[in-house]
């Protein structure tokens, strides 16, 4: 199943990476083209489409990792490879999450103002 899952994710980010340059050239096409293209990817399911870009860039490179530590020789055991493969869709998730809250992208979080703190 990781293995199925890291093709899948491989296939998202290329999905993904088209739809990042769309945007890309949106907004240097001018404010015509730049509207609907910000309003798409403000939506909530724009950004559930991000998050699912994040969370699948986070999975292959975590799982990447996981399959060059199998392609050394190690980790062959069913046990400790089910054992890393669950570990990656976990890492892969909690990442994904402090990557979008560290970059203020969760609604009502902004990193940079940090107020609440005992004065």
């Amino acid at each position: 199943a990781s293995s199925i899952l890291h093709r899948v994710t491989g296939c998202a980010i290329y999905v993904g990476a088209f739809l990042i340059v769309a945007w890309l050239f949106a907004a240097a096409s001018g404010p015509d083209l730049y509207e609907p293209m910000a309003s798409l990817i403000g939506s909530i399911w724009g950004q559930l489409i991000l998050f699912g870009f994040t969370l699948s860039i986070c999975y292959h490179l975590l799982n990447g990792l996981r399959h060059l530590v199998m392609d050394a020789g190690a980790g062959f055991n069913p046990k400790f490879a089910g054992f890393t493969a669950g570990l990656a869709i976990v890492l892969a998730a909690v990442l994904a999450v402090a990557i979008w809250y560290l970059a203020g992208l969760v609604p009502g979080f902004d990193p940079l103002n940090m107020t609440g703190a005992a004065s």
